[in-house]
This record gives structure tokens, C-alpha cells and sequence, in this order.
């Protein structure tokens, strides 16, 4: 999947909304962008634990990669749901959801 999206790209697929506020994009989340959400999260939390050498660094380490994990698992699904409903990414749920449901 090409993730470039740049100002003077035109949108492949239908858009729903061209500008999204937050809590729509954030409840446009699907079933893929959670699982995505939980994997960066999980593997950061195990990646860090790994990492921290010392045993009594392993907690904090471990800690502060579950954050950074959480922090980049949002930001990839939210960049994904975004896309989808900008008509970047493949929204074909979306566009059936949204128009069955127009505003």
C-alpha cells in the first residue's frame, strides 16, 4: 500500500469528507487499525523490556515503550482511518457505511 499522500495528489477512491475533525476519523477506526494498534503497542512494550539490560531499568524501559508504542499505533491508524475517509486508501466499507447514513 503506497502511503505518500502529498497536496497535489488527487484521491483515487470516492471521499467521504474532505477534512475530518478528530472524533470522526477516531471512530472511523475498523477492526484492522485496532489490531495494528495492539500489535506496535505490544511489540514496543516487548522490544524495550528486551532492551532494558540492567533488571532494574527493565520496568521503566518497558514502560516508556509501551508509550511510544500507544503513541505510534494511534498516529498509524489514525493516518490510515484518515485516508480512507480523505479517498486515498481503499474506503469501500466507508463509502457504504456513510451512505447509508448521510448527514
Amino acid at each position: 500500500m503506497n502511503t505518500e499522500i502529498t497536496a497535489s495528489a488527487k484521491p483515487k477512491y470516492p471521499f467521504i469528507d474532505r477534512n475530518p475533525p478528530f472524533t470522526k476519523t477516531v471512530a472511523n477506526f475498523n477492526t484492522l487499525d485496532y489490531l495494528r494498534l495492539t500489535t506496535i503497542t505490544g511489540v514496543s512494550v516487548i522490544v524495550d523490556y528486551l532492551f532494558g539490560i540492567k533488571p532494574g531499568i527493565r520496568g521503566p524501559s518497558m514502560v516508556t515503550g509501551g508509550l511510544i508504542g500507544v503513541m505510534g499505533g494511534f498516529m498509524y491508524a489514525y493516518h490510515n482511518s484518515a485516508g480512507r475517509l480523505v479517498g486515498f486508501f481503499p474506503n469501500e466499507g466507508e463509502v457504504a457505511k456513510y451512505k447509508k447514513h448521510s448527514f
